[in-house]
């Protein structure tokens, strides 16, 4: 048989490869050794190259880092004209003759009233105007005078005449218009001639922003001053109230730490804590004694006009200030100078002996947790609402003791429940329909009188102090001394009706005239009219 090559060279190598590996069997395979990696190699750089380059991919910075400072006064510019606006024909302004005089001061209520040229400058000295009030929509400064701002005007003539000090706090909802309010309020004080004193935020004085060193005071307390803010305030005072200060001279002697002239005005005396922060504050305890002592009419330059001293943002210096001791514990607000010479003046501790006015607003914006000062607000307002109607009660009850029954036994329609704190409302409300109850019913005398007598009037929850909280000893003692408090509450109809055909006339609402169903619109979108709502809502929307 004849065998080829190749069939005799397969015959020979198949039997070697088949006795080598093992059939089904992987342990071969996994007893070997794992297969190393390979080790990563770093990538190298690339070559340094030419590479296209163009004018228009060149970014080059011309604008120069902002000064120090810039930012903050840019934030807190204020523009008061806006010359695309139209002058508003007939517009009355806020003058020496409408304050002093009690009848035009209060025809003007309901009115937007326009400020004067010398009170806008004074105003503005005094960081009165704030930059989210709008006054950049219209062409001058103007503001509603309300029923809260004719009763300031009636108190600040008031306190002038009877050289008496009011007292307030003013608080409200956020946009209400207490700042607004305030403003006014120095406006009328200044164009009554008086010296006018503003705290324009008080969160500036405890947010740990200046510099502060602590200070011994002849009872051994330790109180710290800053003298960088107060060299800023007294410059405020001095460019305000310059044509009043200047024909004041001191009449005391003063412990300062430079020698002074014996006859110095009041401005230069104020100017020297304003230039040097040093002595900033010993300056302003001299001119806070020299503005508030009696006058004296036989010395040239000792007569004292009334003083008005107003703060915003009173809650901030109601509580502890971020500033830090030496024990690393923080510093209670009432114990920075420049905020216990202001409660001072607010509690009545530092009297004013030829009258004026110590006005403090809350803030709305910038509202930090002042749980005592809360409940004082929540309790003063609700026991100013509650005694009408507890003497409401009182004269019910003596009328079913002394007259017949009829159905003049409840002349409940007198009191204004709107104005009233709800739950006090609530009371009114249970009193009224009780008593008519009781007439449907042909009821006795002496059922309507052990109705009256059981009948209690009730101080809300919010003025009622929660034991398990603790109170603040400091704010508790400047409220309880007797300071008036006032919430500033939304705008009646009529009053949005006077504000929204202001916006009109000034070329700032287009579109469709003011009308009782557009007033009433905005009314209820504005919360129920709150006016910083209303702005917002009428001509500070923008598409």
């Amino acid at each position: 048989m004849s065998i080829c090559l190749r069939c005799l060279k397969r015959a020979l190598i198949l039997p070697e490869l088949s006795s080598s590996r093992a059939a089904f069997s992987t342990s071969a395979s996994l007893s070997a050794n794992p297969t190393k990696k390979k080790a990563v190699v770093p990538k190298t750089l690339a070559k340094a190259g030419r590479t296209l380059r163009l004018a228009k991919n060149k970014r080059v910075v011309t604008a120069r880092p902002p000064a120090a400072g810039e930012r903050k006064a840019l934030r807190k510019k204020v523009v008061l004209s806006n010359t695309n606006a139209l002058e508003v024909p007939g517009l009355k302004e806020l003058s020496t003759e409408t304050v002093r005089d009690g009848a035009k001061w209060r025809a003007l209520e309901g009115q937007v009233v326009g400020f004067g040229t010398e009170t806008v400058d004074a105003l503005r000295c005094l960081e009165g105007f704030k930059p989210g009030q709008g006054w950049h929509l219209f062409r001058r400064p103007a503001a509603l005078l309300r029923k809260d701002g004719v009763e300031m005007g009636e108190a600040i003539q008031r306190a002038k005449e009877e050289k008496s000090v009011e007292r307030r706090v003013v608080f409200g909802d956020k946009g209400s218009g207490k700042s607004v309010l305030l403003l006014q309020s120095m406006a009328m004080a200044y164009l009554q001639g008086w010296s006018v004193i503003h705290f324009s935020e008080a969160r500036d004085i405890t947010n740990a922003q200046t510099p502060y060193e602590p200070v011994q005071t002849t009872d051994g307390q330790t109180i710290y001053v800053q003298p960088r803010y107060i060299a800023s305030i007294l410059s405020n005072i001095a460019a305000a109230n310059r044509g009043l200060l200047n024909d004041l001279r001191i009449t005391q002697q003063h412990n300062l730490p430079i020698p002074l002239q014996s006859n110095i005005s009041l401005t230069r005396l104020v100017e020297l804590g304003a230039n040097d922060p040093q002595l900033a504050w010993p300056i302003w305890q001299a001119f806070l004694s020299e503005i508030t002592a009696p006058s004296q009419p036989e010395k040239q330059g000792g007569l004292r006009p009334p003083v008005f001293v107003g703060m915003d943002g009173v809650d901030h210096i109601m509580r502890m200030s971020a500033y830090l001791d030496t024990d690393m514990k923080p510093i209670h607000a009432h114990d920075l100078a420049i905020a216990q010479s202001f409660t001072a003046l607010l509690s009545g501790k530092t009297q004013l002996a030829n009258g004026g006015m110590i006005m403090a607003a809350t803030s709305g914006s910038t509202r930090p947790s002042v749980p005592t000062l809360d409940h004082f607000l929540a309790r003063a307002h609700a026991t100013l609402h509650a005694e009408p109607l507890k003497a409401m009660r009182k004269t019910l009850l003596e009328q079913t003791k002394v007259s017949v029954y009829d159905s003049d036994l409840a002349p409940l329609g007198q009191l204004n429940m709107s104005a009233m704190h709800p739950e006090v409302a609530a009371q009114a409300l249970e009193l009224k329909y009780g008593i008519h109850h009781l007439q449907e019913n042909d009821a006795s005398l002496e059922k309507l009188q052990g109705f009256l007598q059981r009948f209690k009037v009730r101080l809300p929850k919010a003025a009622v102090w929660d034991d398990y909280l603790p109170k603040d000893g400091n704010v508790a003692a400047v409220m309880e001394s007797g300071v008036r408090v006032t919430k500033v509450a939304g705008l009646s109809k009529d009053e949005a009706r006077s504000v929204m055909e202001y916006y009109a006339r000034s070329g700032m609402l287009r579109g469709s005239p003011v009308t009782e169903g557009l007033v009433g619109e905005k009314w209820t979108l504005a919360g129920g009219g709150i006016i910083g709502e209303l702005e917002k809502g009428t001509v500070g929307v923008r598409f």
